[in-house]
């Protein structure tokens, strides 16, 4: 069955699929060590730009953003006093979230997610903005009508008020769907030789202790089309085991973990088992076999650590709040995506001009 699932997967893998581009945004109170405002921008699942309201700055940790922000400063200038005067606009704009709630004391989170689709093959495009009061839908944006969904009975009030405002809905309809697009389109341009690379994980086998499931982690690969199982004297399993979710990185690239409960197996027959991950567009498959001297535990030697960076600490202390509210309510912040291959088809759209030559033009 799994043989099937990741055929499937590789053959939707060289298809063509929706690209995105995301304006995450979150105004928060009542949570120590947590900036009062924080917003990120999202390319096909992956963080190009982080800003908050305590650095006061955009940060990236990709190379080839690095170099657009270098190479086209207007437009990252314009995010950027875009985005340090929205946070009063959207402070304003939401106030009537928790007016409206019963809720009058504790932490408060609004969310905002803003963006848009562009389907490389059928040129179909899509805008997309919705709110979110403390981990639940408020309310959505319908493009075709204009108006707002409630998605939360104490929205109504907020719902009627923002329908009457034409000329707001109307310059978000055109800003998700044609500005954006046109980003989209350009980071797709400037960033193919990063979005389109295939990078092999590290892979280990990992062991809390002597009676917990082995644990096979896979970290640093990309793209994200990747399946990963266990086999027992070459058979793949089915049973004893639990996968993992694919994870992105706040380098751009992607991790994920597979585990197999093998208690009741005696050590001399852990060399039976083995853990394969296999990646979309590499031939070769990764394969860890199940040995006590490439297990790590918790109690052998660790490494050196690398310090995190401020920006991978913001990060992970923003994606923790939003994760934990969203998780524990029911909304969820991201939109899973896989990235399709480069062809020569795609390379002509981005690029009609050019006849499919790859080019570093910002447009």
């Amino acid at each position: 069955m799994r043989s099937i699932l990741m055929m499937m997967l590789f053959a939707q893998a060289a298809s063509a699929v929706k690209h995105s581009l995301e304006f995450d945004l979150m105004l928060s109170s009542g949570f120590p060590n947590v900036p009062e405002y924080v917003a990120m921008e999202i390319l096909d699942g992956v963080i190009i730009a982080y800003y908050d309201s305590d650095i006061k700055t955009g940060l990236t940790r990709l190379e080839w953003v690095r170099k657009l922000m270098e190479n086209n400063s207007q437009h990252w200038e314009m995010h950027l006093q875009n985005c340090i005067h929205y946070q009063q606009v959207f402070k304003v704009e939401t106030q009537s979230f928790q007016q409206s709630s019963n809720q009058t004391g504790g932490g408060h989170v609004i969310q905002q997610i803003a963006g848009c689709e562009w389907d490389d093959e059928t040129g179909e495009v899509e805008g997309f903005k919705q709110y979110a009061y403390n981990g639940e839908g408020f309310l959505t944006f319908d493009m075709q009508t204009e108006t707002w969904i409630t998605s939360h009975p104490q929205a109504e009030k907020t719902k009627q008020e923002w329908d009457k405002d034409k000329i707001n809905n109307g310059h978000w309809k055109n800003l998700l769907t044609t500005d954006c697009i046109a980003w989209l389109k350009m980071y797709l341009n400037y960033g193919m030789t990063f979005l389109y690379r295939k990078d092999p994980p590290s892979v280990s086998l990992l062991q809390k202790t002597p009676s917990s499931p082995f644990c096979c982690h896979a970290t640093g690969f990309h793209p994200n089309n990747a399946v990963m199982s266990w086999r027992k004297d070459g058979e793949e399993l089915h049973e004893g085991m639990e996968d993992g979710e694919i994870l992105p990185n706040n380098d751009g690239s992607f991790q994920m973990s597979g585990e197999l409960n093998i208690s009741s197996v005696a050590p001399e027959d852990w060399r039976r088992y083995d853990c394969v991950f296999q990646l979309s567009g590499v031939k070769d498959d990764i394969v860890i076999t199940v040995d006590k001297t490439v297990v790590r535990t918790n109690h052998g030697k660790g490494g050196t650590k690398e310090k995190p960076s401020d920006l991978s600490i913001a990060i992970i202390v923003v994606v923790f709040i939003i994760v934990f509210i969203s998780t524990a309510v029911g909304f969820r912040l991201y939109k899973k995506r896989k990235v399709t291959e480069m062809t020569p088809e795609l390379s002509q759209r981005l690029n009609p001009e050019t006849s499919g030559t790859n080019t570093s033009s910002t447009q």
